[in-house]
This record gives C-alpha cells, sequence and structure tokens, in this order.
C-alpha cells in the first residue's frame, strides 16, 4: 500500500469525487450490503466531504472506507468546538486483518490534527473496534417502550399554554431548525448543524417506517412564539380488543420545560395508540420523572456519542469546568505520541488552560478515559474505581472528577 499502511499491492488515498458510488457501495457492502433508498444515497452524497474522505484500492476495487464531517460539538461550557465527525469507516471482509482498518485510522487522526481539529467523535457500530484508537465513550442514551395505556404522565403549570398545531415536516423545517439551533448551545455533545444537514430531520424513506406512517410534525407555540416541535410517525395495529398502535418518535425539542411536556403529553394521547416508541433521548430528560410507573416504560440505557482528543492540550483548554481544578495528568496515548506525556491543566467555571509540564503527576490515564470523561457525562471517580484512572497524589481524583462533571448529561441528538 502506498503512504503509510504497510499492506502490498493497496493504495490508501483521498476520495475522488466521481468515485463516490464506488466507494459508497464497499461501506454498503460491509454493513451487509442492503441498499439505501434513492433519498438516502442523494442525502448522504451531498454531505459527503471528499477531501476529508478516504478509500483503500487495490487495483480497482475499493476494499476501505472512512470519513469524517467537519462538525462544531458543543462542551461544557458552551463553547462550539471543531471536531472531525468520524464516519462511513468499512473493511471488505476479503481484505480483514491486513492492516487495512489501521491505516486508515492512522491516517485520518493525522489529518485531523493537521487541520487543527482537537477532537474526533464518532457512533460505533461495534464499539470494542474504536477503543484500541483511543475513542471513550462519552455520552449515553435512553431507548424506551412506553405503555400509554396504563402510564400517565404529570406535567408542569403553564402545560395547558402551550398551543399545538399539525404541519407538513417541510413547510416548518426553518422554525424546527430554529428552536434546535437554540438549543445547542446548552447541552453538551450536540452538534452545530452545518448547510445540508437539516435534510436529515426529513429523511423518511419508506423502507425504515416498518407499516408506520410518513412522517408527521407538530409544532408547539406559546405566547405567540414557536418554541418545540415533534416529528414521529404512527403504526397502525388492531387486536382482539381493538386499537393497538404504536407512535414512533423520530425527534422532539422544546426551549422550555412546560413545551416538552406538551409534546410528551400528545404523544402519550395519540388515538387508537397504546405504545409510544422512543430512541436516542438524553438520559436526564424530564418525561422519566414525570411518568407515573418508569418500569412500565421499559427504559434502555445504551452508549451513543464516542471521543477522542487529536490534540490533548487544545481540547481540555476548550471546554470549562465546574470549579476550580489544577491537576497534573500523565497521558498515555501511543496511537497518537504526540499527546502521550504530563499535562497541567487549570481550570474553573470561567476557562481553563491545559499545558505541557514536567511536574510530578497527580492522575494516570489513557486519552481514552480523557474522550470517555471530556463532556460530563462519564465521572473520571467511575473510571478510577473500574482501574482505568490511577491516582498519583491524594485526592486529585475526586477534585479532577468534580471538575469534569456537567448539571446537564451530554447528549447526541443524531447520527451521522
Amino acid at each position: 500500500m502506498s503512504d503509510d499502511s504497510g499492506t502490498r499491492g493497496t493504495e490508501l488515498r483521498t476520495l475522488r469525487r466521481s468515485e463516490w458510488d464506488t466507494w459508497y457501495a464497499t461501506l454498503v457492502r460491509a454493513f451487509g450490503g442492503v441498499p439505501e433508498s434513492a433519498e438516502e444515497l442523494e442525502l448522504y452524497r451531498s454531505l459527503t466531504e471528499p477531501d476529508r474522505s478516504l478509500g483503500v484500492w487495490e487495483g480497482g476495487e475499493c476494499v476501505g472506507t472512512a470519513g469524517s464531517f467537519s462538525f462544531l460539538t458543543t462542551v461544557p461550557g458552551g463553547a462550539r468546538v471543531p471536531a472531525a465527525g468520524v464516519t462511513m469507516v468499512g473493511v471488505a471482509a476479503t481484505h480483514r486483518r491486513r492492516g487495512v482498518l489501521t491505516s486508515l485510522m492512522r491516517r485520518q487522526l493525522d489529518e485531523v490534527r493537521a487541520l487543527g481539529e482537537p477532537l474526533a467523535v464518532l457512533t460505533a457500530s461495534e464499539p470494542a473496534i474504536y477503543g484500541r484508537f483511543g475513542y471513550g465513550a462519552a455520552t449515553f442514551q435512553v431507548n424506551a417502550e412506553i405503555d400509554t395505556a396504563r402510564v400517565r404522565l404529570s406535567v408542569p403549570d403553564g402545560t395547558d399554554d402551550v398551543r399545538l398545531r399539525y404541519a407538513a415536516p417541510g413547510e416548518v423545517l426553518d422554525e424546527c431548525e430554529a428552536v434546535y439551533a437554540r438549543l445547542v448551545p446548552g447541552r453538551p455533545g450536540m452538534l452545530a448543524r452545518r448547510p445540508g444537514w437539516e435534510r436529515l430531520g426529513l429523511l423518511d424513506p419508506e423502507s425504515e417506517r416498518e407499516g408506520a406512517s410518513p412522517l408527521q410534525c407538530v409544532l408547539a407555540r406559546r405566547d405567540g412564539e414557536v418554541t418545540g416541535y415533534a416529528r414521529f410517525r404512527v403504526r397502525p395495529a388492531w387486536g382482539n380488543e381493538g386499537p393497538d398502535g404504536t407512535v414512533v418518535l423520530k425527534d422532539l425539542a422544546g426551549l422550555d420545560p412546560v413545551t416538552e411536556a406538551a409534546l410528551w403529553r400528545f404523544l402519550f394521547d395519540v388515538d387508537l395508540t397504546s405504545t409510544l416508541a422512543v430512541r436516542g433521548r438524553p438520559v436526564d430528560e424530564a418525561w422519566q420523572y414525570q411518568v407515573s410507573d418508569l418500569r412500565r416504560c421499559r427504559p434502555v440505557l445504551r452508549d451513543a456519542l464516542y471521543v477522542r482528543p487529536v490534540d490533548v492540550g487544545a481540547a481540555l483548554s476548550a471546554r470549562t469546568y465546574q470549579a476550580p481544578v489544577d491537576v497534573v495528568f500523565e497521558v498515555e496515548d501511543a496511537f497518537c505520541p504526540w499527546n502521550a506525556g504530563r499535562w497541567r491543566l487549570s481550570g474553573d467555571p470561567k476557562g481553563a488552560s491545559c499545558e505541557r509540564t514536567s511536574d510530578a503527576a497527580d492522575l494516570a490515564l489513557s486519552v481514552r478515559e480523557l474522550g470517555a470523561a471530556y463532556l460530563g457525562g462519564v465521572s473520571l471517580t467511575s473510571l478510577g474505581a473500574a482501574g482505568r484512572v490511577r491516582q498519583l497524589r491524594p485526592g486529585a481524583l475526586a477534585e479532577a472528577s468534580v471538575a469534569f462533571g456537567s448539571d446537564v448529561a451530554p447528549w447526541l441528538p443524531h447520527g451521522f
């Protein structure tokens, strides 16, 4: 392989736009080979950034793919930090155990560093793959199957002041995106939408409906202002005892608690349904504390966004900290050795700096643990209890763990 792959007879290089169909077909085959709809193909073709996309070629055949999107992600403190959204990673089954994936990850992180992006983030099809490249699970999400025939929802005062109306999803896209944009600074892990990404919320291939309706939308208004929305489908069903349909939630966003409550109450009460299927919601979302019976909601916790500091100093300097912290990390990073060594982090709720130091280390950990803790959703204390962070100065672990926390759970609102 040319460049740095170490595999003979193949070439690793940047994608040419004319090669996209072949390159993407390799990815689809790696994920089972089920063809996507024309709508999905057109969207992802338009979103692909060729200069950030890599392919491994053997003759005229593509045998490996990897790409990244140029994102801005919210970090604790509200700053939007450049992050490479790693995606479209696949290797042909005929070329496993030949170093293809490692070569793609190596080249990609080198290029992300050259672009000056402090972070790389991804969602993992198989989490075990990415830990060895320094990615740590940093956000989690809740899936649920809510028995709305038995579970009641208690809503806060003022919920009745919210007015809801049906709207065609495409016709109110701008209003929905304005709501989303106002929410981005308030929760770590949220991605600021680049042009074109707003179309993801309208993606509605029939192959994904599983018998449900086309996408529907309800818009929420309060005091004359659009304050939230919900996008969903309805899957009708009838049993011996009557209607037994399911509401399948795609997106829900509200600018205040009463708007959120009004939207959830609406979804609980859709006619002829008895189940609300929920995917990918924040772990601290209020509805979990408003329901009469959480067990009958069948909540399931799942990992979501994986974070990797590409530049430790820049990444730790970009966020703020809940409490004053002054700690020296001994960082292990064999895959990106420029991160390895000692870093002094000094920070508080107003800002931070993180610089190289020769001072004695207070905590020892790998870059994977820094990534897991970075957005405030995984505590360093828990990682220490798991044996993944070593305390070298008494009290340092508690100090750092408190500082790294976040009042609001980090959350990834959509895939990429």
